[in-house]
């Protein structure tokens, strides 16, 4: 599946989770590609293969009940249109509507659904894994050479984060508001060799059932966005 416009091209797969696979900006890739790893059956999100944008819903780490980085990833998505798709849950009764638009920006929307008997705390967390060149600027301090890194930033303390590879640049923005929790990712060669550095705007807290997350009734719906715009 195939969306370009502009100056801007996408590729996604539904059947792999929705992965957006490909993100070009003037012909450049700017999600990382990974290290030739990519087996849909495996267990954990790193074996099967981490790169391109996958949605983590409705966790990022294992629990009793729930897979490493959540479900989204690990379903078929329904195709809706050319613009749309979801995705349900089958461990925890969620629907995850996707709406992407390419133009001057990329403006992707989502509708989350609690398709439960019970409420329920929702979570989501964008997992879009740029690629990490020698001079991308990922914004915060750089891991050492074959570590990786997480850092949290204050609740609602930004609604938009840059990153740049030589004269190329982005901006990623979203509404504090609706989503306030925010990480960045860095791997410099850790977990086999990956580099990428990932935005993570999230729902609520950085795992399902945070204190901080909204809860939703039966039938409840959140709405959420993010944009994408070349600097």
């Amino acid at each position: 599946m195939r969306l370009t416009a502009s100056r801007w091209e996408m590729a996604i797969r539904p059947e792999r989770g929705g992965r957006i696979t490909s993100l070009r900006l003037d012909g450049e890739e700017l999600l990382d590609q990974g290290i030739g790893i990519d087996e849909p059956t495996a267990d954990g999100f790193v074996e099967r293969g981490a790169w391109g944008w996958d949605e983590m819903v409705p966790n990022v780490s294992p629990t009793d009940l729930l897979p490493d980085h959540g479900e989204a990833w690990r379903v078929r998505w329904e195709v809706a249109d050319r613009n749309t798709m979801r995705a349900r849950g089958r461990l925890v009764p969620w629907v995850l509507e996707r709406r992407i638009e390419l133009d001057d920006a990329v403006s992707l929307s989502y509708v989350y659904t609690n398709a439960g008997q019970a409420p329920h705390r929702p979570f989501w967390c964008a997992h879009p894994l740029f690629k990490l060149t020698p001079d991308t600027e990922p914004g915060v301090p750089m891991p050492a050479e074959g570590s990786s890194g997480k850092v949290y930033l204050e609740k609602g303390s930004t609604d938009a984060m840059r990153l740049r590879w030589g004269s190329t640049g982005i901006e990623m923005a979203w509404d504090r508001a609706l989503t306030p929790f925010v990480s960045i990712w860095v791997c410099n060669g850790d977990l086999g060799g990956y580099r990428q550095v990932a935005v993570e705007p999230a729902l609520g807290g950085h795992e399902m059932a945070e204190p901080d997350s909204p809860l939703l009734e039966p039938g409840g719906t959140l709405r959420w966005w993010l944009q994408i715009r070349a600097l």
